[in-house]
């Protein structure tokens, strides 16, 4: 069955079933690789894309529940004018290996969009489902309150 997608701003027609997750749609049929594939059972976080502005596993979500636009990492910010949080981990040089750095930016994203002015426990909470196996998680504290300051002087 035909399902048309909006992500990172383009519009998109895909010939799936219905119950492929979205991770593979993204990765496998349109090529999106920012999106990585951790773990399956959306326990890691490496997979995080925002729907319609809010930070979900695409592992879990099957094309069919797809309800509004998706942005991806490659659609966050641009390579002219990156998004406060990509800008951050470059600052703060947070990656490691890496890997899960798109769905940890993407959850902070999330983060930042609904509490500007998040508390440590705040990110903590937001920040807890995204699994880092090197370790960064002090370097991703420190550029989430850095982005959050970025966004508040914009």
């Amino acid at each position: 069955m035909t399902t048309n997608l909006e992500i990172d701003g383009r519009q998109y027609s895909v010939d799936v079933e219905q119950d492929m997750p979205l991770l593979w749609v993204l990765r496998d049929e349109l090529k999106i690789k920012g999106v990585k594939y951790g773990c399956g059972i959306a326990a890691c976080g490496a997979c995080t894309v925002h729907i319609d502005g809010v930070a979900v596993r695409s592992c879990q979500v099957t094309v069919s529940d797809v309800t509004g636009p998706i942005t991806t990492i490659e659609g966050l910010g641009t390579p002219e004018a990156l998004h406060a949080v990509q800008s951050a981990w470059i600052e703060h040089q947070v990656a490691q290996c890496g890997y899960c750095q798109s769905g940890q930016i993407m959850q902070a994203a999330d983060l930042l969009a609904t509490t500007p002015n998040p508390t440590d426990a705040e990110i903590d909470e937001a920040m807890s489902g995204n699994l880092c196996r090197c370790g960064t998680y002090p370097r991703i504290h420190a550029a989430v309150k850095t982005a959050a300051a970025k966004l508040q002087e914009a």
